[in-house]
């Protein structure tokens, strides 16, 4: 029977008969109705770079959005959406820098930002940490997914130890307050840039880097819309990433002889990681490959993931045909509950205090004018003031 079965396969017989259901119709209207939102909200400058290299490499079912308080350099990015955030505030001239102006900016648009993350089921926050708008508006953004009901992952990058010890203290601090808002968080340490790309032209070095996160999103989002052979799905990904804590989100491929493997080592060797995956509590790992992948190279890669986990881990593995890879592998691998020392610094150097809601300014009615303070000028020196105003309760750094 055995000898018979693999003959049919050799042969080709693969495909599967295909039926048309009485039911399909009202199937896939229902999948419609209930199919995951899924955003990708770049914020500040750095995120809303990472949201135009997703837009180039092509991402599919998902919002992209970037998030800004610079007019301009909005203009210039590639996204679905955009919102400009603090514009009485800011005037559309950017935070100067200033993480406390990028949180109040946020604050300023919570309204906004909630309207249209409303109904949201995942939430992909993209920054670069130690400037001011990615920094500071990143975890009022956050907070706001989580009360709309989204798993709120951010992935954020570190600035370069080459910028001094204020712009790391600036970073570590939102690192703190964005990972206690956050599900999951997964940190990009800026200086590994320059192990893999240090003798390349500027604009080169931070492409790779944006590519590299970039693909490992949109693995995770490919996870969820495209259906696969052993499927992973929205309920499998949140069980794993909600209160995932730090988390290891890569991607690797390869098309070589031994290509299970290396497509792990590939993964695993991700030069802009944080943390590794020794000792994580929960995993989804997912598979791509093409007609000829066998079992026992599946086999391999699980294996050797599983084995670096905690024991009692929650693992959750997928697989997914795609015709277009025959002959290579691509690994896309999440880990949540690693150790990673970055996050556990910050978390420790904070004021020993949790994130919590401020009291914010009463709402003022939709039919009333703007505050005279605020639109007397809608310039940086009256984002100034407001800094420095006792009663926000924000934070000194």
């Amino acid at each position: 029977m055995i000898r018979t079965a693999t003959r049919r396969v050799d042969e080709g017989v693969r495909e599967i008969p295909q039926k048309v259901s009485p039911e399909d119709s009202s199937l896939k209207e229902f999948l419609e109705k209930v199919k995951a939102r899924i955003v990708i909200m770049g914020v500040g400058g750095g995120g809303s770079n990472t949201i135009t290299r997703l837009n180039a490499i092509g991402i599919d079912s998902v919002e992209t959005v970037a998030v800004n308080t610079d007019a301009q350099h909005l203009l210039i990015t590639t996204a679905d959406r955009k919102l400009l955030i603090g514009k009485e505030l800011c005037g559309g001239n950017g935070s100067g820098g200033d993480p406390h102006i990028g949180e109040e900016a946020a604050r300023e648009s919570a309204d906004e930002i909630e309207e249209f993350l409303s109904g949201s089921d995942l939430l992909f926050i993209m920054a670069g940490l130690g400037g001011g708008t990615g920094t500071g508006a990143s975890p009022v953004i956050a907070e706001i997914g989580k009360r709309v009901g989204a798993a709120v992952v951010s992935v954020v990058t570190l600035p370069f130890t080459a910028e001094g010890a204020k712009k790391r203290e600036i970073a570590m601090k939102g690192l703190a307050k964005l990972a206690s808002v956050s599900d999951t968080i997964v940190v990009v340490n800026n200086d590994k840039i320059l192990e893999i790309a240090k003798e390349l032209p500027l604009y080169q070095a931070f492409f790779i880097s944006d590519e590299i996160v970039a693909r490992a999103v949109k693995g995770v989002v490919e996870l969820v819309v495209k259906p696969g052979l052993v499927n992973v799905d929205l309920a499998d990904l949140r069980n794993v990433i909600e209160s995932g804590g730090p988390a290891v989100l890569t991607f690797g491929e390869s098309d070589g002889e031994n290509r299970a493997m290396e497509a792990v080592d590939d993964a695993l060797g991700n030069p802009l990681l944080d943390a590794d995956i020794s000792g994580g509590k929960a995993a989804i790992i997912n598979i791509t490959s093409g007609p000829d992948f066998s079992l026992e190279e599946m086999q391999q890669i699980v294996e050797t993931i599983v084995s670096s986990l905690d024991p009692n881990a929650n693992v959750i593995w997928g697989a997914r045909i795609d015709e277009s890879l025959k002959g290579s592998v691509q690994v896309l691998l999440v880990v949540t509950g690693v150790a990673s020392p970055t996050v556990e610094a910050a978390l420790q150097g904070e004021l020993r205090e949790p994130f919590v809601e401020r009291a914010t300014k009463p709402k003022v009615e939709k039919a009333a004018k703007a505050l005279p303070r605020v639109t007397e000028r809608k310039t940086i020196p009256i984002a100034r003031e407001v800094r420095e105003r006792s009663d926000l309760g924000i934070d000194e750094l």
